[in-house]
């Protein structure tokens, strides 16, 4: 419809599969093809500007103050003293500071403690000085005044709740393992993880009156606004947050943190700009965590190995009053066959930071630990690992009996075991003093749709302006909407001009749950669908005679530049997109399958990745490279949370022991061998108008276990406490 002007709105509820397919008659060729960024020229060359670096006139900078107890209450600190130090502007704390980051979509302040302490390295306070220099070294000079209380620091003695509404069973598990040919029942352990993204969480805020502006890092901005304006205490309409570059956020940065109310309150305050960003140990600290996990997983499987019931029983961790518990079997009841079935979650409150989504929540740890259990099934059962897979594949949901909008995990084992050579690994294998294996796991990860909206111009030269508040953390959204507007406008994507992060632009879903390409980038195709529309009637023709390309409309022997429908001014669409019933009608989800060779040290228990592959299915890939990028990055968090990451706490205090990348150990070059990535052709309508789905976390599913399984290919070792470090593995290897 329209508003009587040029501007017309155009919505979307997927309620309906769209199997129009409407991408593949498309003539402008951008779509599916490995385009650059267009964005990359301005990273490389240090002009994208991230959220510390564009600094306004008269900046000063403050640094948090973090409680050293991991219980407590802070009554008081020298403010007085710190204030005399040289450059000090201000000493700022009390109620308004948060206690942790607010969780993703939450759309309200995170729990606002005043001054109460639960956990060693929360910030409870804020020096602000005219240099960073002067404010740490104030900052380092405060003396908090706390009276102590009890803080549980030991999981082991953490109180433990059981949600009845995260608890499920179907049929007799316990019949079913009885009557079993072959049975796993295994617990399984992961460490606990930090995302740990390139650019650290910072804030820049200015206030104009009672208007605030804040330069951000930040990956919903919808969200954000509201969170920071309720922390606050102001109205959302006086919050305008720009975050047009984010160096990274795996889940860190779904909700506003601790340095944004703070900059903005010490900004208020001082009637100038304020900047704070968090350094590296205050990043592992004071951020989201993943809950390190506990799995106590239970296969049963006939004597053809079709599994016959499942148990998943999780223990997870959680600061006091958060409803956020790793959503660890959220991938189970629907990736494998089995009548019976048992899921239970149980929550350890502990104070620890805060427990919140990090790179595919859930499923990340989850199907790492099924997937080892599926390798034991394997070893047990003596079923080729893939084979077994293959005969587990439901046709349908064996939860709640849905079908799948669309099931490609068997495609994907195939392609990927013929990319890897799997039926000509050669067993036994060593190479010198290294002892050679093969592992595999499938991958799956709950798919996703969320309410976004754009605006999509054609101006009176031709080219195009996309508009939305989405973000670009690194995953390729400029490139994306590009390639969308271009390739159903039939613009050359150099024509093309895409806004992103800043608040004031019409709201998408924001980046998060591996939905932003086909959330935001569904507003676009739909705002585009009424331009093409409006481009047909006025040629006088069918919009599905219509063929627009490089700048150029033809239908019918009829020819049109497209500056030709602009004479009365630019044509704006508004399009929006909302999920619908075909969001529970049918189970949606990607699949995908990887395959590891690694070499164990014979006499150390080192272990190296020597190639790993994957190959996935996620719905139409919109941009070749950017999609193998986040493949690339999945599997490189696998082989970390395989080998190598996990936050470790000093049960004494609670304090983060390993608290910078030195001591915290992320994958570097020499851990990342050769990754290759297949994609297997797949659509779905189910999903969206684009028909494609998430990519961003389906790479990291499962990818740790089959360098876990490997490893037991290798030298025997079944490695059930992630990571599979080398003491470990030391003591149960053969001798040479």
């Amino acid at each position: 419809m329209t508003d009587g002007s040029n501007i017309s709105t155009a919505e979307l509820t997927m309620d309906e599969p769209d199997d129009r397919n409407r991408l593949d008659a498309t003539v402008q060729g951008l779509i599916h093809t490995g385009m650059d960024r267009p964005d990359g020229p301005l990273k490389v060359s240090g002009r994208a500007t991230y959220a510390h670096e564009d600094q306004p006139t008269g900046m000063m900078t403050g640094v948090l103050v973090r409680a050293p107890v991991a219980g407590g209450q802070v009554t008081g600190l020298n403010a007085e003293a710190i204030r005399k130090l040289d450059g000090v502007r201000g000493v700022f704390h009390g109620k308004t500071f948060l206690r942790n980051p607010a969780q993703g979509t939450a759309n309200e302040a995170p729990v606002q403690p005043d001054g109460k302490i639960s956990y060693v390295g929360q910030p409870v306070g804020l020096v602000v000085a005219d240099t960073f220099e002067q404010a740490r070294h104030a900052a380092h000079m405060v003396e908090l005044q706390i009276t102590p209380d009890d803080a549980v620091t030991e999981l082991e003695t953490a109180e433990i709740e059981t949600p009845k509404e995260k608890q499920s069973s179907q049929g007799d598990l316990d019949a079913a393992l009885s009557q079993a040919a072959y049975t796993v029942d295994e617990t399984y352990r992961t460490g606990g993880h930090s995302s740990s993204a390139m650019e650290p969480h910072a804030a820049i805020a200015q206030w104009d009156g009672d208007k605030l502006t804040l330069r951000g890092s930040y990956q919903m901005l919808k969200y954000n606004v509201n969170e920071l304006a309720d922390a606050l205490g102001i109205d959302p309409e006086n919050v305008h947050i720009l975050a047009p570059f984010v160096g990274g956020g795996f889940g860190s940065k779904l909700g506003i943190s601790h340095e944004a109310v703070a900059a903005a309150l010490a900004a208020r305050e001082l009637g100038a700009p304020v900047a704070v960003v968090l350094t590296r140990q205050q990043v592992l600290e004071a951020t989201m965590r993943r809950s390190e996990t506990v799995q106590h997983i239970k296969l049963a499987a006939d004597a053809d190995g079709r599994m016959t019931g499942i148990g998943h029983d999780s223990t997870v961790s959680q600061l006091m009053d958060e409803s956020f518990a790793e959503p660890v079997a959220q991938a189970t009841p629907f990736l494998y066959r089995g009548e019976n079935r048992e899921i239970g979650m149980h929550i350890k409150r502990i104070n620890r930071m805060c427990a919140g989504s990090v790179r595919a929540p859930g499923e990340a740890v989850g199907i790492t630990a099924l997937e080892i259990a599926m390798d034991e099934l394997a070893v047990a059962s003596g079923i080729d690992p893939v084979e077994l897979r293959k005969r587990n594949i439901p046709d349908v949901d064996p939860s709640d009996g849905r079908a799948f909008s669309s099931h490609k995990l068997a495609e994907a084992l195939d392609d990927g075991a013929k990319t890897f050579g799997w039926d000509s690994r050669e067993v036994g294998k060593t190479d010198g003093e290294w002892l050679i294996g093969y592992g595999m796991a499938s991958a799956t990860r709950v798919n996703m749709l969320g309410e976004s909206h754009a605006r999509v111009t054609l101006n009176q030269d031709g080219s195009l302006l996309v508009e939305t508040d989405m973000t670009d953390i690194g995953t390729g959204t400029y490139a994306i909407l590009t390639q969308i507007a271009g390739e159903m406008l039939g613009v050359p994507s150099d024509r093309v001009t895409v806004r992103l992060g800043d608040s004031s632009l019409p709201k998408a879903a924001g980046s998060g749950g591996s939905w932003g390409a086909a959330s935001s980038g569904g507003s676009v195709f739909v705002a585009c669908e009424v331009l093409r529309k409006k481009i047909a009637e006025a040629m006088g023709v069918e919009e599905r005679d219509l063929t627009l390309q490089d700048g150029v409309a033809t239908a019918n022997n009829r020819r049109a530049d497209l500056p030709e429908f602009t004479k009365d001014g630019p044509l704006t669409v508004k399009g929006t997109i909302r999920k619908g019933d075909t969001q529970t009608d049918r189970r949606q989800a990607t699949f995908g399958a990887f395959f590891a060779e690694v070499g164990v040290n014979s006499v150390t228990g080192e272990t190296r990745v020597r190639r790993m592959h994957g190959s996935f299915a996620a719905g139409r890939i919109l941009n070749a490279k950017t999609a193998r990028s986040q493949c690339l990055g999945g599997m490189t968090f696998g082989i970390g949370m395989a080998l190598t990451e996990e936050l470790m706490f000093d049960k004494r205090d609670g304090h983060l022991v390993n608290n910078d990348l030195a001591e915290y150990h992320v994958p570097v070059n020499l851990d990342v061998p050769q990754l290759t990535v297949n994609f297997v052709q797949e659509r779905d309508p189910w999903a969206n108008p684009m028909q494609a789905k998430g990519i961003g976390e389906l790479g990291i599913c499962g990818a740790g276990a089959s360098i876990i399984n490997a490893i037991y290919d290798a030298c025997g070792v079944r490695v059930r406490d992630l990571p599979a470090t080398m003491d470990k593995i030391l003591s149960g290897l053969p001798e040479m």
